[in-house]
């Protein structure tokens, strides 16, 4: 099993000096799991989702994380593929850059967006997204081999070119895609890329859903030249010694998760923030009741919060159904830096080194 730091850059109330004291705080966090040998760090791409995710330049803060660590890989989760967001070329460029100024650490994952805040801004036309990601990511992968890269096909015309830099992984680095339908993983595997998922499943539900991608990854064509059989979730995520104390704040984080989520992915508007939650958090009877079910037959797997040994508890449970990886949100926009320092560091102490490949 691999342990994983995903990054939203969330931040109720946000005002400049908030914000540059977010993008910091991140980045502290970042070098902190490559010190207790977390496995990579992934970076969202969105725009205009106020308080959800200030994250729009993932390729400048994955450059600079690049810097100040050693080990931890740099994942894209994920790249958003429409060309009005980011052009064919430019992502292979950029991605490449990064790989070799990394010495070999990214991880390539490429989504499609689904926010009508983000498709009106940018123009994009949503009946042509999927078509227009499937012919991306089968040129994307030739423009990291091949010497001259030439294409003619429905949505881009691009003359013989040199494309540069090269990747430095070879062939290139893994090839990953944002996985918000469970339909969808399955269609991952056959192409051959790894799946990113949110954790919303049961044992039973999630241990069948990557079964399904582990077989078509067994009869995958894969869109670029190496394949990518790896399944992953992001389960919002607070580890604190004190079990209430992290129930307490790790529910109102995931809480804060959830809301947003449905507020600009799940409606059919375009909502300009913030995002709506209740003025207080759980109260002690919700936090008792979650204590006593959070791992019982039938609960969902989409949390790891409370001690320890609690949070060991639940990863075992990830493990049994045969996931890869788990992708911890911990920088949930409630939670304040010092406790998701905190939650880094007994996470990366006392639960990652039993699971830990």
């Amino acid at each position: 099993m691999k342990f994983s730091l995903f990054f939203e850059f969330q931040l109720p109330n946000p005002t400049p000096a908030r914000e540059r004291a977010l993008y910091q705080a991140c980045v502290e966090q970042a070098v902190l799991a490559d010190e207790l040998g977390y496995h990579c760090i992934w970076a969202v791409e969105h725009h205009g989702l106020y308080e959800y995710s200030h994250m729009s330049a993932p390729e400048v803060f994955l450059a600079h994380v690049a810097a100040r660590t050693r080990r931890i890989r740099l994942g894209h989760g994920v790249t958003l593929m429409p060309h009005r967001y980011n052009h064919p070329i430019r992502i292979a460029e950029r991605v490449a850059t990064l790989d070799i100024l990394s010495e070999g650490r990214v991880n390539w994952g490429s989504g499609k967006s689904a926010t009508l805040v983000e498709q009106g801004a940018f123009g994009v036309e949503r009946s042509q997204m999927h078509d227009e990601w499937r012919e991306t990511i089968e040129m994307v992968p030739r423009m990291w081999t091949e010497d001259v890269f030439e294409h003619h096909g429905r949505y881009f015309d691009i003359p013989p070119t040199r494309i540069v830099p090269k990747p430095v992984q070879d062939p290139h680095p893994p090839m990953f895609a944002a996985c918000l339908k469970p339909e969808f993983a399955r269609a991952l595997g056959e192409l051959g890329m790894g799946a990113l998922n949110l954790a919303t499943y049961t044992d039973e539900v999630l241990k069948q859903r990557v079964a399904e991608y582990k077989e078509a990854c067994r009869q995958a064509k894969p869109v670029g030249f190496r394949a990518t059989n790896h399944f992953a979730c992001n389960p919002s995520v607070l580890v604190l010694e004190d079990d209430k104390k992290a129930c307490r704040y790790g529910l109102r984080g995931a809480q804060f998760f959830v809301k947003g989520l449905a507020y600009y992915f799940v409606t059919g508007e375009r909502p300009m923030g913030p995002v709506p939650m209740p003025a207080q958090g759980p109260d002690d009877a919700f936090v008792a009741k979650f204590q006593q079910q959070r791992n019982a037959p039938g609960s969902t797997l989409s949390t790891i919060i409370g001690s320890p040994s609690a949070a060991r508890e639940t990863v075992q449970r990830f493990v049994d159904v045969g996931l890869d990886e788990i992708i911890l949100v911990m920088q949930l926009g409630t939670i304040p830096n010092e406790l998701v320092l905190e939650s880094i560091r007994l996470f990366g102490e006392k639960v990652l080194p039993h699971f830990a490949d």
